[in-house]
């Protein structure tokens, strides 16, 4: 086509406008208008009508803005169009602005087209030549533009304006209407948008919230479940009482610090200030939790909408679908329904955000031209500050910066297709390509629908020395479009301007990756330089020796998340421990899919670089970035992880698959009929229901952790850990908080108990490397004094499993149990051997060796365990062993120190305000413990210590209110009992309420005949009343207790003289 003639009321090209009665022009030739008329003749003809290229509002219909056409030094006035066309204008060889546009509503004007004769025409192709080297115009025609564009716009934010349905932007001369697609997805957005469907976005919006509402409004019933229970209701940066202080930043999501060896490195601090927040304004109630996470997945559903919207499709219409489908799929239950899930829940919502920055950063006006410039360094520095946050809730957020600059290279710096003319079509998704020159505007269109201020700087094409052009195809054949696309950008990447070219992109691209680079720093910094430890049954692929059964199922495992994706018809809460065997030799038949997914994920790849300068098939990019993204620190690609398959992770990507999803039915729409078409729309409603129903029945799964540890069995018989975990919550065996799992369960009746053992032994059979299992099942069969049994399971597990650290402990510990502290030693020793790291063991060895009364070797293994992790369930044994011992200013650093740690502890505050009235610091000893009570009223010990500082203090009415307040509690244990009635008994004593203080003493040696103080107490009272035979009575009983006490054979002699001495006065009296 040849180039368009300076001074034609449109820059699209001759020939645009059909003419009532005429046969259609050759593309090729100008078109055969009349000769030029007079002068006066011109402005009559314009005076009628003019239709800027063929398209435009006829005068009836009303004016917009106004645009000059003057020829031969005559100025015609142009009729009433909505946008300004060409800018040359020649008059004394002195190029200015002129031109045409129209509304793009696509109606034929009512008049023919104005031609210039064969002489003009002459003289406008002397002048086009000149022209085309001008690459600014002047000054005051520059001016003249910003006005008339400025009109055109009204009202809208920055000129960019969305135009009104069924109005263009702008453009004359071509007689293109540009509409978006009722069914394609694929393109740039078209300066008229179709809504896609008859909702408004508000109400769009209302029926995503009521959908997402629907499905998990269930979930608000529900309690605090599997991880729920150490991430919020057992950590000590979270519970209540603990105050907000900043070990949040400095520990993981569990509350252990990051500088551990048994930190899981999970850093995620402004989620944990979320659980915070939500304990400070409602407290331990699990509904509000929940409530928050309803919430948050209403809010990422919105605002994915509203992002498919703006930077993915054209139609309304399939932003919402897709926003539905992510709101009712399944594979969302896990982060929603499970409080944890919150991190990744508020990590997506915060990723969309950092996204929507990132594209508002850039220039949306010049979007379009090549590689555009950063139009407002806020939003940019929003963007990394939103990237950051998401981080911090949870480490996949990082991953949006990828996504932004792969968006902004792909999509934002893309490259148009120019015509011959220098003008950029701009085709709807529907329109095919034809040589009928009817759909080229005047002017090249930005990404917004507007026109472009100057046609030579609006694409790459203009940037570089020509290209050779691009081989036409009808879209199918993807493979060589992609190796032609990429040979042609190597090409322009071997111009020398190439650089100067891209400079406003790689400034941002510099920017976000040298940002990147320190934020990961920090984060490396922060988990001590050394990555979590995880066991063989939390990842078993990544401990196999073979790299290629490692390569085979980290393979397999992709195309088993995205099966996940596409059927989410098995969900379990945990898949570990055998649930998916390893992939070990190329003859595995589920290597079948992985090749299948491999084969589409490439295909989708080439398409992407076919088209990746085109304004086509965004979706597909977009799609592909948010499924790929965010999923590879969970791929096992760069760093072991802590589990096989975890559905929770497959929040954020699964924004990518309903992308993908939707523009695939869209796709398929355009290729069948109508029939065809609504029967694909009805299986879609027919699978949103499907998805919505399966949301609601697993939901109920989530509402306690009996009935989620029983789905876990029944989805996944073989699995080895859920065994394990029903099995812990039926027997509710009280375990050590040092676990290595760290379950507390509660437990009814006896018969749950026997399946217990039942699952237990199940969980051995599928897992004979589950060392947990072993020790699980001992454990409860020693409760059950079936001692035998529990020694024959730790042995076959010593076997089963000779390098469990964890299994030599707990045998150690059965052993210390049974009377074996001998043998124990021997595990602990061996424990330690396997893992020198292992405090636990350590802690236990020191408590064996002081049982047996050797405390000089008690307090080496305490310091050797501090040495691997300073921590207060250390501290807190050593501290007793300086207390007992009566070296107490040890014991008061000990305790004083193992209290900072964990300042939320009652027992170490309790222990610390014990040492202080020792020492005789009574005043801060009665505070601490004042402080204690006022925290929790049923303190037993707190009640019993402040009677013993008052006592001390020889307040004794208030120690005797104490020990009355502490006895009103009605503990269970009679022993206990037992010791309030001794200490009451005593504070009567000292008051010289001896009748009183006789009735505590008989009723404590009531409640436990062993105690031998009481006894003794009582016969002095009777020895000080004088009654020496119940008084000698008492004290023989006391002696028979403890027949080496000195105080009660001192007693005795004492009695025995009284009584010598009585008896002789009685002598005396009878002679």
């Amino acid at each position: 086509m040849r180039p368009p003639r300076p001074g034609s009321g449109g820059g699209g090209g001759w020939g645009a406008v059909r003419i009532a009665g005429r046969p259609r022009p050759d593309p090729g030739r100008p078109f055969p208008g009349p000769r030029a008329a007079p002068c006066r003749a011109l402005r009559s003809t314009c005076a009628r009508t003019r239709a800027a290229g063929g398209l435009g509002r006829s005068r009836a219909e009303g004016g917009g803005s106004r645009a000059g056409a003057q020829g031969a030094g005559c100025v015609e006035r142009a009729a009433s169009v909505r946008g300004l066309g060409g800018w040359r204008k020649e008059r004394a060889g002195h190029a200015q602005w002129g031109g045409g546009g129209g509304d793009g509503r696509g109606r034929r004007g009512d008049c023919c087209l104005f031609a210039a004769g064969p002489t003009r025409r002459r003289r406008r192709r002397r002048s086009a030549g000149r022209q085309r080297r001008v690459q600014r115009p002047p000054h005051h025609a520059r001016a003249r533009l910003r006005a008339a564009a400025a009109r055109r716009r009204g009202p809208g934010r920055g000129g960019c304006q969305t135009p009104r349905r069924g109005q263009g932007s702008g453009g004359g001369g071509g007689a293109m209407v540009v509409t978006s697609s009722a069914r394609g997805g694929g393109g740039d957005r078209a300066p008229s948008r179709q809504r896609g469907c008859g909702l408004a976005p508000a109400g769009a919006a209302a029926l995503l919230a009521g959908a997402s509402c629907l499905c998990y409004g269930r979930s608000l019933q529900g309690e605090f479940v599997h991880d729920d229970v150490w991430a919020i209701v057992n950590n000590p940066d979270v519970r209540p009482g603990a105050p907000l202080r900043w070990g949040i930043f400095t520990n993981d999501f569990w509350g252990k610090g990051m500088a551990e060896n048994t930190s899981h490195k999970s850093y995620r601090p402004l989620c944990v200030l979320t659980f915070k927040l939500n304990i400070f304004l409602t407290g331990m109630n699990p509904f509000y939790f929940h409530a928050v996470n309803v919430i948050l997945h209403c809010l990422v559903t919105l605002v994915l909408m509203y992002t498919c919207d703006k930077t993915v499709f054209k139609n309304r219409g399939l932003a919402f679908v897709t926003a539905l489908l992510f709101a009712v799929h399944p594979i969302h239950t896990e982060a929603v329904a499970g409080i944890v899930g919150r991190a990744d829940v508020l990590a997506c919502l915060l990723f969309l955000l950092a996204f929507l920055s990132y594209n508002r950063s850039v220039d949306q006006c010049c979007v379009g031209e090549c590689f555009p410039p950063t139009a407002s360094p806020f939003f940019l520095l929003l963007s990394l500050f939103l990237g950051t946050c998401a981080m911090l809730v949870k480490e996949t957020g990082i991953t949006v910066f990828g996504v932004c600059l792969v968006y902004d290279l792909f999509s934002l710096s893309h490259k148009q297709e120019k015509s011959s003319n220098g003008v950029i079509p701009h085709r709807s998704p529907q329109q095919p390509r034809s040589p009928q020159p009817s759909s080229l505007p005047a002017h090249p269109l930005r990404e917004n629908g507007k026109q472009q201020r100057f046609p030579h700087k609006g694409a790459w094409g203009g940037c570089h020395s020509p290209l050779p052009p691009e081989p036409k195809s009808s879209g199918f054949p993807v493979s060589p479009r992609a190796v032609w696309s990429m040979m042609r950008y190597l090409t322009a990447s071997s111009n020398r301007n190439f650089l100067l070219t891209m400079r406003p992109f790689l400034k941002r691209a510099i920017l976000v990756i040298s940002y990147v680079i320190v934020v990961l720093y920090f984060r490396l910094w922060m988990m001590g330089g050394s990555m979590p430890l995880f066991s063989e049954q939390d990842n078993p692929a990544s401990f196999s020796p073979y790299i290629l059964t490692r390569f085979l199922t980290y393979s397999y495992l992709l195309a088993f998340n995205v099966w996940l994706l596409l059927a989410p018809v098995t969900l379990c809460y945990d898949w570990q421990v055998g649930s998916i065997p390893l992939v070990e030799t190329i003859w595995d038949v589920r290597n079948l899919a992985t090749i299948l997914l491999a084969v589409v994920m490439a295909l989708l790849s080439l398409h992407c670089l076919a088209a990746f300068k085109r304004l086509e098939h965004k979706e597909v990019l977009v799609g592909l970035s948010f499924l790929v993204f965010p999923f590879i620190p969970a791929s096992n690609l760069f760093f072991r992880v802590g589990f096989v398959v975890a559905e929770r992770v497959l929040y954020m990507p699964s924004m990518g698959y309903c992308i993908l999803f939707v523009h695939g039915l869209s796709k398929l729409c355009t290729w069948l009929h109508r029939c065809g078409a609504a029967t694909l729309t009805a299986s879609t409603v027919l699978l949103l229901l499907l998805f919505s129903w399966k949301t609601v029945k697993q939901n109920e799964i989530w509402l306690s952790r009996e009935s989620l540890f029983r789905s876990g069995v029944q989805t996944l018989p073989h699995n080895a850990k859920v065994h394990y975990n029903y099995a812990n919550f039926l027997k509710d065996q009280g375990r050590n908080r040092e676990a290595v799992y760290h379950y507390r369960t509660a437990v009814r009746s006896q018969d749950k108990k026997e399946e217990a053992i039942i699952l237990l032994k199940d969980s051995i059979k599928y897992g004979p490397e589950f060392a947990d299992a072993y020790s699980s099942l001992a454990s409860l069969l020693a409760e059950q004094e079936r001692f035998k049994e529990a020694e024959d399971i730790y042995q076959a597990g010593i076997k089963n499993c000779p390098d469990s650290s964890d299994l030599h402990n707990n045998y150690g510990v059965f052993l210390v149990d049974t009377g074996s502290p001998e043998k124990a030693v021997a595990h602990y020793q061996q424990a330690i051997k396997l893992s020198p790291s292992h405090h636990v063991a350590m802690v236990n060895l020191g408590r064996l060796y002081r049982s047996l009364g050797d405390n000089s070797v008690a307090e080496e293994w305490y310091k050797r365990a501090l040495q691997v992790a300073r921590k207060a369930e250390i501290l807190s044994p050593l501290g007793a062993l300086y207390y007992n011992t009566g070296r107490y200013e040890e014991a008061l650093q000990i305790y004083r120190e193992a209290a900072a740690l964990q300042p939320s502890q009652r027992e170490l505050r309790l222990a610390l305000a014990q040492v202080l009235a020792v020492m005789g610091q009574t005043k801060e000893a009665e505070k601490m413990t004042i402080h204690i009570v006022s925290e929790e009223a049923g303190c037993l010990e707190c009640y019993r210590l402040l009677s013993a500082i008052y006592s001390k203090q020889e307040l004794h009415d208030k120690a005797l209110d104490a020990i009355d307040k502490a006895l009103r509690l009605k503990p269970k244990d009679p022993k206990v009992i037992s010791e309030l009635f001794f200490t009451k008994g005593n504070q009567l004593r000292e008051q010289n309420l001896l009748d009183k203080a006789f009735e505590s003493y008989k009723a404590a040696v009531e409640l436990n005949p062993d105690q031998a103080q009481a006894w003794m107490n009582m016969g002095g009272i009777q020895h000080i009343k004088g009654n020496y035979v119940s008084a000698r009575a008492y004290y023989e009983r006391a002696l028979q207790l403890v027949p080496d006490s000195k105080l009660l054979q001192e007693n005795l002699a004492k009695l025995d003289r009284l009584e010598k001495r009585l008896q002789e006065i009685r002598d005396k009296d009878h002679t």
